[in-house]
């Protein structure tokens, strides 16, 4: 399937930034689905499942402002959601659509459960993995405990190693998939040695204010398009009780549980991709 790597402007309150994102499939597939990635990583996390789904869709994955090879931005307090919209909009008006299904992982999920609450929103089938409108302070606390810092690595294998500790949630990766997200998730510095490929400023709005319990549930009941929940069965970040709520309110939204996951399933499995893929091409 084609692949080729693109940019569209995002504009702050500073001025311009460029945005990249990863297109697979066809400019004219009669579907467009756009994959966001979580906190830290970037758009090359979905290649995978983007190469099952470009046969049927042409599928969009950018590289969230501040990440991957996607501009930094100079302030960085203006990183956070009402930029990642607003980017997300640029991104979508880019793609020339009326609709597009969205993916998104962690940060990704709520920003496609942001979008997908407004009024006239172009986000037709919605598919979440591992994040809700409940996010509890213990499961951020620990996330602020590694976003942010700015480890420096002497080879690839070094930032291997790094993620196989943090992003351990993600489950039981080959040492394919571990090198594949290493080798997309580091940026080699002008001494040769490597840094994660992320700002470390977005790490601020986790130092800025006191953490504490995130409520979202009041965007969560205003969305009307069909959800797919995806949870890592020992997630800390989507409770259970969460989870089951997400079921029985809002859009009501199916729940899937994908077992030797914690936050958040990696959607490099067969099985996960699957999953996805049934509920995407559904009629």
């Amino acid at each position: 399937m084609p692949m080729s790597e693109r940019r569209v402007l995002g504009l702050s309150a500073l001025g311009f930034h460029a945005i990249a994102y990863t297109q697979w499939g066809r400019d004219d597939a009669p579907r467009t689905v756009v994959c966001m990635h979580g906190l830290t990583r970037n758009g090359r996390d979905f290649d995978h499942l983007a190469l099952d789904l470009a046969d049927a869709y042409r599928v969009v994955c950018p590289d969230v402002v501040g990440r991957g090879r996607s501009d930094r931005l100079a302030n960085p307090d203006l990183y956070g959601y009402p930029q990642y919209l607003a980017d997300a909009a640029a991104l979508i008006a880019r793609l020339d659509v009326e609709s597009v299904d969205w993916i998104g992982t962690s940060m990704g999920g709520l920003v496609g459960l942001m979008l997908a609450a407004q009024p006239k929103s172009p986000i037709r089938r919605l598919v979440i993995n591992d994040v809700g409108p409940f996010l509890p302070k213990a499961a951020l606390e620990r996330i602020a405990g590694y976003v942010g810092k700015d480890p420096v690595f002497d080879d690839i294998r070094g930032v291997e190693a790094y993620l196989r500790l943090v992003l351990m949630g993600f489950g039981r990766l080959s040492d394919e998939e571990w090198r594949h997200m290493a080798e997309h998730g580091a940026r080699r510095l002008p001494d040769g040695r490597f840094a994660l490929a992320y700002d470390p400023g977005i790490g601020k709005a986790f130092t800025a204010q006191p953490l504490a319990d995130v409520d979202l549930w009041p965007l969560w009941d205003r969305i009307t398009c069909p959800v797919l929940v995806l949870r890592g069965a020992d997630s800390d970040l989507l409770l259970p009780e969460t989870a089951v709520e997400m079921t029985r309110r809002g859009p009501k939204a199916r729940l899937v549980e994908v077992p030797h996951c914690g936050h958040a399933p990696s959607l490099m499995k067969p099985e996960q991709i699957a999953a996805v893929r049934g509920f995407l091409l559904e009629r």
